[in-house]
């Protein structure tokens, strides 16, 4: 394993890289770092010269004055900049998950010929209904401040997050924003796509809330193959912790999706 620093934009970025094979980066999203998708990370060393890194505000990188989608966004711009100017084997396979998930197609977009795939596992969904409404407002404060609240434990370690439940509200707002136009997104991509998604990403509880959110979650992904029909798409039994839950599931599909030309698929 080697571990390098990229600064940029008046933060710290920790990077870590290891494991051989064909060149992927591993983006986390909100409220996860580099340490909490180990397992996935460590699967994938196995036949990946895979790359992991923390988003500001998490993990080990440094905290900043701004937590915008435009702000990860250009992390995941710095650190792709940064492997460019490492000279890597051929453009990785860029997986994204959750908000990560979204970061990478917004980069996919905006750079043609700068990865060789993406995997989105459980984001960059265009979900036909934003999911922060008035309805359900009240709730997502109340789990969003003790998400905060819990986080405090975990300050000064590996999988620390700074954000308030201020900032984390006002970034799902946002997140929403960019979904509702993310198709256009989708159609400058040329590379090869596929989707990771939780068949209960709100869970499985018989509340209403749950209930719709899910719901909006299946007609987002079903109107993304309508749209994108050549997107492959996977549905895992789970919520929207399935990067945690079934890692290994999720490191055969990459496997048998993104194979460099002239290998076996395992």
């Amino acid at each position: 394993m080697r571990h390098f620093t990229i600064h940029h934009d008046g933060v710290t970025i920790p990077v870590s890289r290891g494991g051989r094979g064909r060149p992927l980066v591993l983006c986390p999203g909100l409220n996860s770092t580099q340490a909490d998708l180990h397992e996935l990370a460590d699967l994938l060393r196995c036949d990946h010269d895979v790359v992991t890194f923390d988003l500001r505000g998490h993990g080990l990188a440094s905290a900043a004055d701004r937590y915008s989608f435009e702000a990860f966004l250009n992390d995941l711009v710095a650190v792709m900049a940064e492997l460019g100017r490492l000279g890597l084997d051929a453009p990785p396979v860029l997986v994204g998950y959750s908000l990560g998930a979204d970061l990478a197609v917004h980069y996919a977009s905006e750079h043609p010929g700068g990865v060789a795939g993406l995997v989105l596992i459980d984001g960059a969904n265009p979900v036909p209904e934003p999911f922060v409404t008035e309805a359900v407002l009240p709730e997502f404060r109340a789990m969003w401040e003790d998400m905060a609240a819990q986080q405090a434990a975990e300050r000064g370690t590996a999988r620390q997050v700074l954000l308030t439940a201020q900032e984390i509200l006002d970034l799902n707002v946002e997140i929403d924003a960019v979904r509702s136009g993310i198709l256009d997104r989708y159609r400058r991509i040329d590379q090869p796509v596929s989707m990771i998604m939780s068949t209960a990403m709100a869970g499985d509880s018989a509340d209403g809330h749950a209930r719709r959110l899910n719901q909006n979650w299946r007609a987002g992904g079903e109107r993304l193959v309508r749209e994108q029909p050549h997107v492959a798409m996977f549905r895992l039994d789970a919520d929207h912790r399935l990067v945690f839950t079934h890692a290994a599931e999720i490191a055969q599909i990459i496997r048998s999706t993104h194979v460099p030309v002239g290998q076996a698929t395992p």
